[in-house]
């Protein structure tokens, strides 16, 4: 089933030099920044970090998976794709893909379990239906 239009967002970029390891290829902790940096990007695209900073609450990280395919290097063009599979209490979990642009080579694949927490206590609180309307859901992500 495909997922609604605006579920899946979309970042192409390039990978700058300073991304690489002494290996000559991204650093496997640079996937965790781009999906950080990637997720910022749809939630602020589509209104969703005005909205949780105005109800006094952020999302903190409770754990990233990351599974590593295939190496990129400096100059690659990478398309990253983030969509929000479900919601819970008090959590939702994100998937990703980093694709490189020309051969359409699956990179990394990764999710992120988000916590939504009050800003001033530092504890989670229940996610509420403004939030949760905001995003739209891709519980299986875009086609392949």
């Amino acid at each position: 089933m495909q997922p609604p239009p605006d579920a899946v967002y979309r970042h192409e970029f390039t990978v700058p030099e300073s991304a690489l390891d002494q290996n000559g290829h991204v650093n496997n902790v640079v996937y965790v920044q781009w999906m950080q940096d990637v997720a910022i990007l749809h939630s602020e695209t589509i209104g969703g970090t005005r909205l949780v900073q105005s109800l006094g609450a952020t999302w903190v990280v409770r754990t990233h998976n990351v599974e590593y395919l295939a190496p990129a290097f400096a100059g690659d063009d990478i398309v990253a794709l983030t969509w929000v599979v479900d919601f819970r209490r008090a959590r939702s979990l994100r998937r990703y893909r980093f694709i490189r642009k020309h051969d359409g080579i699956l990179l990394a694949r990764g999710e992120t379990d988000w916590v939504f927490v009050d800003s001033a206590s530092g504890r989670p609180k229940a996610i509420p239906a403004e939030v949760t309307a905001v995003f739209p859901l891709a519980p299986d992500g875009p086609a392949e």
